[in-house]
């Protein structure tokens, strides 16, 4: 079931390798990751315990060391190995993940995806 709550994280930058070109294969680039995951904020709340929320530290850190340990070419799988990463390695039943690459387009501020997953989509 997913939840109603959400956390959110918003622009997280990291340094990271993401690119069809060669120059991009090997040179770190920031990249820009906010991601909203479902939690259940009524039971956190009555609970008033960190043991009943969601360690929103540890994926972040989980997303860090994900970044900094792979290469992609594409933006698009990037995204996706993150979000099944987080929902198969820290119980999150929805993920709406962003991933950017700021000033990798020309006259533009910013450029990625969105997508949005279940656990159900990784089963």
């Amino acid at each position: 079931m997913i939840n109603r709550d959400r956390i959110y994280i918003e622009d997280l930058r990291v340094e990271g390798i993401i690119g069809i070109f060669e120059w991009e294969k090997e040179t770190k680039q920031e990249i820009s990751i906010s991601y909203e995951i479902d939690q259940d904020n009524l039971t956190a709340a009555n609970e008033d315990k960190i043991e009943a929320a969601t360690d929103y530290k540890s994926i972040n850190k989980a997303i860090i060391a994900f970044v900094e340990n792979n290469k992609f070419e594409l933006v698009e799988t990037f995204a996706e190995k993150i979000a099944a990463m987080v929902i198969s390695e820290h119980k999150v039943n929805w993920i709406k993940l962003r991933v950017s690459k700021p000033g990798a387009l020309r006259f533009s501020k910013d450029v990625g995806v969105i997508i949005e997953r279940t656990a159900e989509d990784y089963k």
